[in-house]
């Protein structure tokens, strides 16, 4: 089959690359020119594991193509997928739609034949409605049929994802689109993966309420691990014992420095004004953005308090910036408003991470002093904290480490280490949630 992917960013140029990985002849679209022409050249612009070796082995046989040209390969498209980024709306939160809606406009012109418009950006419920609309004001003679297709990637497995997906939903109202579609994934269906079809308004809405539940769990359970440090109780214990329960499950229960990334800081945001909107507020999932808002702060002054009280004049390495492993992503990252703290508090921030480096010069607070590896990181460093958990810094040399360091204090936000074994080192050392802090003077224990 003819695939446009309308934009290519993380999700259209994954999307594209494992569609032409399927068979079909996949064509990239991109307004910036210099995007385009680094992929033309096989650069990849994002730091996703196999995704350059799926990229450049696609555009080899031909299946897979970048262009800034839009008209062309629509005209001849049997799917457009948009694929453009729906950011926070300045203001209000409100999912962005302008980039959705001006790719609309010009797909309108472009279309010939009967062609199915897909939005795989995420998007309120109510986009798919719109962006008929709009088709239909401006090509009334046009067939087409639009259909919503949400993505369920998860960065840094994003290509299994897509090839082995837990699910595909497809909202339409048009049973030759919703055929069309079948035809699009038939090489998943042939494996089995479940396809769910059902109103475009409900996959609309089924993206949005998948990733706040998941930003729930991770919520819930950094709530659970500030209770485990006061009353001197594991989390990772308490998150075993859940995850063991089949309707609870064991996924998204780590305990950390709070949730961040391309997706769930701005679906939730979007989804609370939806509701709002709806007039039928969500009001778990806008405690939910509030809490993880003020837990990537906390953090800062975990970082503080370990301390003694107080970063002034001294030296904190911060390993690991973007948002999660086995991705360059800094958006919404918990290292932004840690470091922030941290230099407010008078501190000097020294920082590495294995991918980050170059987003991060980006994203950070001006003065951070940015490092080659982990060990030039925490030299002279007053203080060591782990953000992000790579695998790199799961089996540090801790000897080295603390010879390196003015002072072995060690913050690991992510449990990556076994307290005992760090504390063995010479090492003060704090986690998450696992009782290495003792019971706060004055707490209460409920009698039996």
């Amino acid at each position: 089959m003819k695939i446009v992917m309308v934009g290519s960013g993380y999700v259209g140029l994954v999307s594209g690359a494992c569609f032409a990985d399927f068979g079909h002849e996949v064509v990239c679209v991109d307004k910036q020119d210099s995007k385009i022409a680094a992929l033309k050249r096989g650069e990849i612009p994002i730091f996703e594991p196999g995704l350059s070796e799926l990229v450049r082995s696609n555009a080899a046989a031909g299946r897979l193509s970048f262009t800034t040209d839009l008209a062309g390969p629509v005209s001849k498209a049997d799917a457009v997928f948009i694929a453009v980024g729906t950011p926070s709306r300045r203001g209000d939160g409100f999912a962005d739609l302008s980039y959705v809606y001006a790719a609309s406009r010009e797909i309108a012109q472009a279309l010939d034949g009967y062609t199915v418009i897909v939005t795989k950006s995420t998007v309120p419920v109510g986009t798919g409605d719109e962006v008929e609309r709009i088709v239909r004001e401006l090509r009334p003679d046009a067939e087409f049929a639009v259909v919503s297709n949400p993505e369920f990637l998860r960065e840094g497995a994003a290509i299994e994802d897509f090839k082995r997906p837990d699910r595909i939903v497809i909202g339409a109202e048009d049973e030759r689109a919703r055929a069309l579609m079948a035809e699009v994934y038939r090489p998943l269906y042939l494996n089995s993966a479940p396809i769910l079809n059902t109103s475009r308004r409900t996959a609309e809405l089924t993206k949005y309420a998948a990733n706040a539940f998941l930003a729930t769990k991770i919520t819930f359970i950094n709530e659970m691990a500030d209770l485990c440090e006061q009353v001197g109780a594991n989390v990772q214990d308490v998150a075993r014992g859940m995850g063991l329960d089949n309707r609870i499950g064991a996924k998204f229960l780590h305990a950390g420095p709070g949730y961040g990334g391309s997706c769930f800081p701005k679906d939730t945001l979007a989804l609370i004004k939806t509701a709002q909107d709806y007039g039928t507020p969500a009001r778990i999932v806008e405690t939910v953005a509030a809490v993880n808002d003020q837990r990537k702060r906390a953090m800062g002054r975990k970082v503080v308090a370990a301390c003694g009280g107080s970063v002034r004049g001294k030296t904190i390495a911060v390993l690991g910036l973007t948002f999660k492993p086995n991705t360059d992503d800094m958006r919404d990252a918990p290292s932004i408003a840690i470091v922030t703290a941290l230099q407010d508090g008078g501190a000097t921030v020294r920082a590495f991470d294995p991918e980050g480096m170059e987003q991060a010069r980006a994203t950070l607070p001006a003065g951070v002093v940015y490092c080659s590896d982990a060990y030039e990181c925490v030299a002279g460093a007053d203080a060591a904290v782990i953000v992000t958990e790579w695998n790199i810094f799961r089996a540090l040399d801790l000897d080295r480490v603390r010879q390196a360091m003015a002072a072995p204090v060690l913050i690991d936000l992510r449990n990556v280490y076994r307290p005992e074994q760090v504390r063995a080192k010479g090492f003060t050392y704090l986690d998450v949630g696992r009782g290495s802090q003792p019971p706060q003077p004055g707490a209460k224990i409920a009698a039996a």
